[in-house]
């Protein structure tokens, strides 16, 4: 196996073994310090499954390899609904919480109208970053204030997810194992991903709207699929979506407010289908509200045909 597949491989399991580590400890200290299970459950856990997201594209930025750090976030959108939803319905058909329908997916919408929009120029500037970074505290805040006038059982389905309390010394421990992982998980990915483009010939966008997108999207795959596994469909809708609307807001608000993206080396084909699929996937939720194994086959579908069009169109 090649140097450039092995670093790729080992960037993506230290990133999952280290935004798991992260969470988990993040999650002990933010107990401790007296946060309610249900903040931390939609604010730790929520930031951390994009944490891998986050990371990556920081580090691809800084390395100068904009193309991949941009391409990981609109590749993980398009893998989030597209990939995941689409495996994860064909698990288990799954039922859809009237939040998700009537503000998360709406929000995601909307969010992903304004990424085009700010993209027009070709750069995605300061205050770019600082609107989109203001729209994730926003929405953050308010998923807290509304799941707090929520029912019971919203609240157990979030407080349910949370791992258990551990020592501080433990908590503390895995936290900062779970950044080294993070970090280190992250080099070696874009590395392996710049040196995977320059293997096979191929750009290093089309390398960051796959490769690196699937990988850095495998959190939220997991959650994904174990919830609807264990009929819990409604968490695993939300967490994509969640993570979604985060990657735009959360991901690239920071990026840009901290240094200027260029953005020109994406297509109109990868912005129509992230725009796309999030505009399909509202009437396919709103339908009954469940997402069936036919329409999530319609969704792996397209995924597929996009991975087919960047590679071979």
């Amino acid at each position: 196996m090649s140097l450039p597949i092995l670093k790729t491989l080992g960037g993506l399991v230290l990133l999952t073994l280290g935004a798991e580590l992260l969470v988990r400890g993040g999650t002990a200290l933010a107990r401790r310090g007296g946060l309610s299970p249900l903040v931390v459950g939609l604010t730790v856990v929520s930031i951390g499954t994009s944490l891998p997201e986050l990371v990556v594209s920081v580090d691809a930025a800084l390395q100068g390899r904009e193309a991949i750090g941009i391409g990981n976030v609109v590749g993980s959108n398009i893998s989030n609904i597209g990939l995941i939803l689409g495996l994860a319905a064909l698990v288990r058909p799954m039922d859809v919480e009237a939040k998700v329908v009537r503000l998360d997916a709406p929000i995601l919408v909307g969010a992903s109208l304004l990424l085009v929009a700010l993209l027009l120029d070709g750069e995605l500037g300061g205050g770019d970053g600082a609107l989109l970074t203001l729209g994730a505290v926003g929405y953050l805040g308010f998923t807290v204030w509304a799941a707090r006038r929520s029912p019971a059982q919203i609240h157990d389905a979030v407080t349910d997810e949370l791992p258990s309390q551990m020592s501080l010394v433990r908590a503390v421990g895995i936290f900062v194992l779970g950044i080294g992982g993070l970090l280190l998980g992250a080099h070696l990915l874009v590395d392996g991903a710049v040196r995977l483009a320059r293997l096979y010939e191929v750009s290093e966008l089309v390398v960051g709207l796959s490769v690196v997108a699937v990988g850095t999207s495998l959190p939220e795959l997991a959650t994904s699929v174990m919830a609807t596994y264990r009929g819990r469909g409604s968490l695993a809708i939300g967490n994509a979506i969640g993570s979604c609307i985060l990657n735009i807001l959360g991901i690239l608000g920071p990026m840009a407010t901290a240094i200027p993206l260029s953005t020109a080396a994406l297509s109109t084909v990868d912005l129509v289908l992230m725009v796309g699929l999030a505009v399909l996937v509202l009437p396919l939720l709103r339908s009954d509200y469940t997402l069936g194994r036919g329409e999530g086959a319609g969704l792996l579908i397209l995924y597929l045909g996009y991975m087919a069009f960047l590679f071979f169109g």
